[in-house]
């Protein structure tokens, strides 16, 4: 019998009763292992580089490095790692600190816990993952703080992985639509990347956005 590798996941959340209710979570999943839950950022990335999760939820105002500072520190370090962020805030300018430092995801601590096993899962496979209501508010402020857009060329097929980038469709599932190897998948974000002078997911789709590209 083939056993199924399962998802390492690690938790940094403050809130005692909270983090123990998303352990519970976590180990009574089949694709899932806890590898690691914390009550502050102290020794951040030692922490990660020793644990090597495939998944961190990371709660935004947590003691030592605050989540969006964390976030930035893990994807800057360990770039393969996907962060979703949980929290109770809904404010905006939170949302879009996370997303440029490189969250992949963003959902609210009344989140039921299959969605929150869904934004794992999403996030994992290199997709983004949002409550309802922070995606309205991401939308919502991208149309009302919308900039004059920059001369970006883009390629059709360019185009059209960005557009999936966007839609939160993961490397191998734009693969699938694209007819393409995942390795040109990945050529391609590299080059949609470089062209809009962006480092990570979030600050593509907030360009990609902003300059009306999709």
């Amino acid at each position: 019998m083939v056993e199924i590798k399962k998802m390492k996941i690690a938790i940094f959340e403050d809130n005692k009763k909270y983090r123990e209710s998303l352990e519970f979570v976590i180990v009574t999943c089949n694709d899932m292992e806890l590898c690691g839950s914390f009550e502050d950022t102290t020794r951040l990335l030692q922490k990660i580089e020793a644990l090597q999760p495939d998944v961190v939820l990371m709660d935004i105002n947590i003691p030592g490095l605050n989540g969006i500072e964390a976030v930035k520190e893990i994807k800057e370090n360990f770039p393969q790692i996907q962060v979703c962020m949980q929290t109770v805030f809904e404010d905006a300018d939170k949302i879009f600190a996370s997303l440029c430092n490189g969250a992949s995801g963003y959902i609210l601590k009344n989140t039921p816990p299959d969605k929150i096993l869904q934004a794992i899962r999403e996030v994992a496979e290199g997709g983004s993952f949002f409550t309802p209501s922070v995606a309205k508010k991401v939308l919502y402020n991208f149309q009302q703080q919308a900039q004059q857009g920059e001369y970006i060329q883009l390629t059709e097929k360019e185009k059209e992985v960005l557009r999936y980038l966007v839609d939160g469709l993961s490397y191998k599932m734009i693969a699938g639509k694209v007819n393409v190897s995942f390795h040109t998948i990945h050529t391609h974000i590299g080059n949609i990347y470089g062209k809009l002078h962006v480092n990570s997911k979030g600050e593509a789709i907030n360009k990609a956005m902003r300059n009306k590209l999709v």
